[in-house]
């Protein structure tokens, strides 16, 4: 008997399913779509899938890296507590790359020709030092595609003694001890001692660099604490595993956080949009359900069929969202993400998707098998009042086509409140996504909102900073040259070092986007971004001590400032408050140009005249992905909304059978038949658009303030969409609803009523 039912069982599943294919497939890519946004976002938010992790256990690296200007004393370091091994010293030296016209700053660091024991560069392509071949280098990779270097490319190099030199390059390796470029600068080559030598001859141009690998990485603020204190006034910079890990891991979690936002809340709507699709299913089938009810299937067999329909297709598209997310993470994530999801997250994603599957079906087919075991069940519509929507327009005198549309509207209460849920919430997180794309619009537009009033930034090279400054100057599109200096600065516990910037004087200040307070107007006043704040645990109007340069320098931060650089943890100040040794010469000048001009023709003038000119790199440009991100996902929630809407469809084709008849009877045409029932879809659409909209922009501006607040760039940045953004979307939705309604409407509306329905 238990194989006869599950034959017929199986039977009658397989042949729905077949009368629906559409609504089936929808309902499968809608589940495989949120799956995979959710397994991406878990995989770039994973801690052990940020590269620098596998990088920094592969290369064995070092939790600490001490800047010194004379060599250390290396037994002392190694003596330290915690301490297990020391790379180095390495002597390094700066130096200009030449390329197409352009000079890139580069760190040539010492390395020696066998593989060191700590901290040893993972060579991906071409081949290792050789001292046989002194004019060799091995780049850092992520620096080599940038200027688009391959193993063998040549390429000049100027020493601080303006001296050129031709070097090769060997291989491109990767390391857990420095970010990746343009994040970290400058680009970074390893070299043999007899090239550095070539290179930089003067010992007292050069500085070494000594790594300390711990026993523990939580005890690397206290190692560090004993080695500035080691090596007294020796240490003039600072740098830790932490904030390489930050450096590369920023865009992931920004890209991370977004998807799981569109995500989980993708989950709710797909879990009503199973909800809406099983009940309606369940509605439609009452007359079959009876039947099955008279033949002998038990309540719990009606059920369980039931379930087993409706929770196969969330399950098939969990197992196609499954292989999409593998795929994804790995071939386009395949230079970001290191290894794939660890099992855990992996399967609790997998299973908490099938448990809300399976709830979100089950209390349809529970209602189902409830259906007394009558075979003429009818299938009529629940009696009840008018509704206001309807009184309203009957009361404004609309046509008859449009009153009966507002009547059929919420004739069902739960399946339209489902319906209008279902279409809010994905339409609430495209519109947070429209938001997301107006901020990056606002950062393109507006670069000065995100400190980039200045294109340009001209080096001196072999001149000095006032002909600098007199060229750039002398060119028509350039209004301003904000003299800069950029040094690093240990904070005042010394554990770790921060960027200290100073732009403009105290009487003439860049032009830095203060978000709170005020810009700095006298020496000895800073402003600083949240990342700084927060590492400091200081708030506007403390007074801050740090060490700039070697000098102890006591600010007070009088404003917080929009800074999309080094995670916010940057200070910024007028050049007048560092000390001369620090502030003269400028290091460069910062340029800002006419409104209307060209970053490009300047910066190609401004090199015409023999200076070093580079153009700043928008944020809108680095994060350009999410634009990618954005439109995929609203294909993945339109999908969502798509399904949901053919349930409502399908329930109101139901209800309108016997009234077909009726309707013509009264003298409607088809045209206005056909007005009637798309009106009663269109309403809950209409509804559920607009109020899912309205949600997302009022949240939008927070939601992105929020994240730019715990990502250190600091609140503010946010934008909601623009009118033309919030209206287009809702039009876009209404009319593709109506446009889907229309078909399946004009086809009953044309069909021939049957006589038992007569």
């Amino acid at each position: 008997m238990t194989g006869a039912w599950h034959g017929a069982a199986g039977r009658w599943v397989r042949a729905d399913l077949r009368a629906r294919r559409g609504q089936a497939a929808l309902t499968i890519m809608a589940v495989a779509g949120i799956v995979t946004a959710l397994i991406v976002a878990a995989t770039l938010l994973e801690d052990g899938t940020n590269p620098w992790r596998g990088l920094f256990e592969r290369s064995h690296g070092a939790h600490i890296w001490l800047h010194t200007k004379d060599v250390p004393d290396v037994t002392a370091l190694r003596a330290l507590n915690g301490v297990t091994d020391v790379a180095g010293p390495y002597r390094s030296a700066p130096a200009t790359l030449v390329d197409h016209g352009r000079r890139v700053p580069i760190a040539l660091q010492e390395t020696p020709a066998a593989f060191p024991p700590v901290a040893r560069p993972l060579l991906r392509e071409g081949r290792w030092l050789d001292a046989r071949r002194p004019d060799a280098v091995v780049v850092e990779r992520s620096f080599a595609r940038a200027l688009g270097l391959r193993p063998g490319s040549p390429f000049t190099v100027t020493g601080l003694n303006g001296a050129t030199h031709t070097l090769t390059v060997a291989g491109l390796a990767e390391s857990g001890d420095q970010g990746f470029y343009p994040e970290w600068t400058p680009g970074l080559a390893w070299t043999l001692g007899q090239t550095l030598t070539l290179v930089e001859p003067a010992q007292g141009r050069t500085e070494m660099v000594t790594g300390l690998r711990l026993a523990d990485a939580a005890t690397t603020d206290l190692v560090v604490q004993r080695a500035v204190f080691t090596l007294r006034n020796q240490v003039q910079r600072v740098s830790t595993w932490r904030e390489v890990r930050a450096s590369m891991e920023l865009d992931n979690r920004l890209l991370g956080l977004l998807l799981a936002l569109f995500g989980v809340a993708g989950l709710v709507a797909a879990a009503l949009a199973l909800a809406n699709a099983a009940g309606g299913r369940v509605l439609t089938q009452l007359r079959d359900i009876a039947t099955l009810k008279s033949l002998g299937f038990t309540r719990g067999q009606v059920t369980r069929m039931l379930v087993a329909e409706h929770g196969t297709l969330g399950l098939v598209g969990i197992v196609l969202g499954l292989v999409a997310a593998r795929l994804i993470t790995a071939t386009a994530l395949s230079e970001t993400v290191a290894v794939p999801l660890s099992p855990g997250p992996l399967a609790a994603i997998a299973a908490g998707t099938a448990a809300m599957v399976l709830v979100a079906v089950w209390l349809p087919a529970w209602r189902g098998g409830r259906t007394p075991p009558i075979p003429a069940a009818p299938a009529a519509p629940p009696r009840g009042h008018l509704s206001r929507l309807a009184r309203v327009a009957l009361l404004v005198r609309l046509p008859p086509a449009l009153v009966l549309g507002a009547r059929d509207a919420f004739t069902r209460r739960t399946p339209a409140l489902l319906t209008i849920c279902g279409v809010a919430i994905p339409m609430m997180m495209i519109t947070i996504g429209l938001g997301c794309w107006a901020t990056l619009d606002d950062f393109a537009r507006h670069p000065e909102s995100v400190g980039q009033a200045a294109a340009l930034s001209v080096r001196p090279g072999n001149l000095t900073a006032v002909e600098a400054h007199d060229r750039a100057m002398a060119d028509p599109d350039v209004v301003a040259a904000y003299p800069g200096v950029e040094l690093d600065a240990l904070v005042p516990w010394q554990t770790r070092t921060v960027r200290a910037r100073a732009l403009g004087t105290s009487t003439e200040p860049y032009p830095f986007p203060v978000a709170e307070g005020r810009m700095f107007r006298d020496a000895g006043e800073a402003v600083a971004g949240q990342g700084l704040l927060d590492l400091l645990g200081v708030r506007i109007g403390d007074r801050v001590r740090m060490t700039i340069g070697g000098t102890p320098l006591i600010v007070q931060i009088v404003g917080r400032v929009i800074e999309p650089e080094q995670d916010g943890e940057v200070l910024s100040v007028g050049i007048d408050s560092l000390a001369a040794k620090d502030a003269v010469p400028p290091q460069f000048y910062a340029l800002a140009l006419r409104s209307g001009a060209d970053p490009a023709q300047v910066r190609a003038r401004l090199q015409a005249q023999g200076l070093e000119v580079s153009q700043a790199v928008n944020p809108a440009d680095r994060l350009s992905v999410i634009r990618v991100i954005i439109v995929a996902l609203v294909v993945v929630l339109a999908l969502i909304g798509l399904a949901n809407l053919l349930t409502a469809i399908a329930l109101g084709l139901r209800d309108h059978v016997l009234d077909l008849a009726v309707l013509k009877a009264m003298g409607l045409t088809p045209r206005q038949v056909m007005a009637t029932l798309v009106t009663g879809t269109g309403l809950l659409v209409t509804a559920g658009a607009l109020l899912g909209a309205s949600a997302g922009a009022f949240w939008s501006r927070s939601l992105i303030d929020m994240e730019g607040r715990g990502s250190g760039v600091g609140a503010g940045i946010g934008r909601a969409p623009t009118p033309g953004m919030f209206a287009a979307a809702v039009l876009v939705a209404v009319g593709a609803a109506l446009l889907v309604a229309l078909i399946p409407a004009r086809r009953a509306a044309r069909a021939q009523v049957p006589v038992t329905a007569r």
